[in-house]
C-alpha cells in the first residue's frame, strides 16, 4: 500500500515511496535516580521525552530532513519503569501524507536485576511535520507499507487521522457558535 495523498488531499506523484522499514529507529537509555518521581519510579515525562526523541529521529529519516512534533495523539503507560531499567523506545513511521507523518513508538524495559525478557511498558502515537530551513512545511515521500503489520498500522493511522480532523472540525464549529467568554 502506498500513501500518495496528504492532509490536504493533494497528490504527490514526484516522490518515490520509502519503505516503512527504512526509518525504523531505536533509542535506549538506562534510567537513573535523576529520572524518578515522588513515588520512586521513573517520571512519565522522562519516558515521554525519549518517545518524542526517537519519533523525531524516525520522522527525520523518513522525510530526509528535520521534522517537528505537531501532536501526541496518544500515550499509554502500561507498567512502571524503575531505576536501573534499560529502556528501549522503538519508532516506526505508520503513515505519511503530503507534509505530515504519524510515528508509532513502543517502549520496552529490561529490569537491571532480572533475566526476564524486556516488557512492554508504554506506547505512543505522534504526528510530525517535515520542515524546511525557514520552518515551513515541506513535502515528504509516500510511505510504502510492505508487510501485513505495516499495512495494519497504516490503516489504523488513517483512522486516528480522521478522528483528529473530525475533532478539530467539531471544535471549530462549536467555537463559531459560542461567543468567547473572558
Amino acid at each position: 500500500m502506498t500513501q500518495k495523498t496528504g492532509e490536504s488531499g493533494d497528490s504527490d506523484t514526484s516522490s518515490r515511496p520509502v519503505p516503512a522499514s527504512a526509518a525504523q529507529t531505536t533509542l535506549s537509555q538506562i534510567m537513573t535516580s535523576l529520572d524518578v518521581n515522588l513515588l520512586g519510579t521513573v517520571h512519565g515525562g522522562v519516558v515521554m521525552r525519549l518517545v518524542d526523541s526517537v519519533a523525531g529521529a524516525a520522522a527525520g529519516r523518513h522525510s530526509g530532513g528535520p521534522a517537528v512534533t505537531v501532536s501526541m495523539d496518544e500515550m499509554v503507560f502500561l507498567q512502571p519503569v524503575k531505576v536501573g531499567d534499560l529502556v528501549h523506545a522503538h519508532a516506526t513511521v505508520n503513515w505519511a501524507g503530503r507534509t505530515s507523518m504519524e510515528v508509532g513508538v513502543k517502549v520496552t524495559a529490561e529490569r537491571w536485576n532480572e533475566t526476564a525478557p524486556a516488557m512492554h511498558v508504554a506506547s505512543a502515537y505522534l504526528v510530525f511535520v517535515a520542515v524546511d530551513d525557514e520552518g515551513r512545511p515541506r513535502q515528504v515521500p509516500p510511505l510504502l507499507a510492505e508487510t501485513e503489520a505495516e499495512r495494519r498500522r497504516f490503516a489504523e493511522a488513517e483512522i486516528r487521522r480522521q478522528h483528529r480532523l473530525s475533532r478539530r472540525h467539531e471544535i471549530e464549529q462549536l467555537r463559531r457558535r459560542e461567543p468567547s467568554v473572558t
